[in-house]
């Protein structure tokens, strides 16, 4: 406890390049980019194949791909192919950790909608498109919202090795605090990575009340 006091308690961590607010907002951004790059990837395709029902397949194969790649050797051997001084390293590795949980669970949802609705609003005279975006996105939102859930709170965790190749973020604390044997260094850039994943966590959660609506979030808790 008292190694947390040294580190939040002292000035010099809070303000210039090295301080916290500066390197919150670096993870944040690599975080963030990494997100929406994988949601660029994950979602027309889980859509797709979920709505034609064809391409299972691949599904399971890109996620199971993904999910094996070791992230720290995948960091290192882009390293050796493109050099240092870009972000590419560290976006690449988490791309493809965020992918699977976003295309297993979008597909997953546009799939299990009932087939009743699907006739229904194919009756009513909507066209492919319309009724997947106006009929299967919407029942499907809550679970789609869980594999970004997932997938955020997995690059937040793990967005610490871009320290690993000269980059910032909450990952330096952890990383140099290593290094020098600075424990507080080490324990307050763990902690701070804790709590910014339980602050995604509450935001995807606060997210879905928002988004979903009443009935589709009651239709899931009874399923």
């Amino acid at each position: 406890m008292n190694w947390l006091f040294d580190f939040f308690g002292n000035g010099d961590n809070w303000s210039g390049s090295d301080g916290i607010p500066m390197r919150l907002l670096e993870h944040i951004e690599f975080s963030v980019v990494a997100l929406l790059l994988a949601m660029v990837i994950a979602i027309p395709l889980g859509l797709l194949i979920g709505h034609k029902r064809r391409g299972a397949v691949l599904v399971v194969v890109t996620a199971n791909a993904a999910r094996a790649l070791p992230t720290l050797g995948l960091v290192v051997l882009i390293v050796l192919l493109v050099g240092v001084g870009t972000t590419w390293p560290v976006l690449i590795p988490l791309v493809a950790l965020a992918i699977p949980p976003i295309l297993v669970n979008t597909y997953e949802g546009i799939r299990g909608v009932d087939e009743d609705l699907r006739d229904s609003a194919y009756g009513m005279g909507l066209r492919g498109g319309q009724v997947l975006m106006k009929v299967l996105v919407p029942v499907a939102l809550p679970l789609i919202l869980l594999g970004l859930r997932i997938a955020a709170i997995q690059v937040v965790a793990t967005a610490t090795v871009a320290a690993y190749v000269g980059l910032g973020g909450l990952g330096r604390y952890i990383i140099d605090g290593l290094a020098t044997k600075d424990f507080p260094s080490t324990i307050g850039g763990a902690v701070l990575v804790a709590v910014l994943a339980l602050v995604v966590q509450l935001g995807f959660s606060l997210l879905q009340r928002v988004l979903v609506s009443p009935g589709v979030s009651r239709r899931a808790k009874v399923r």
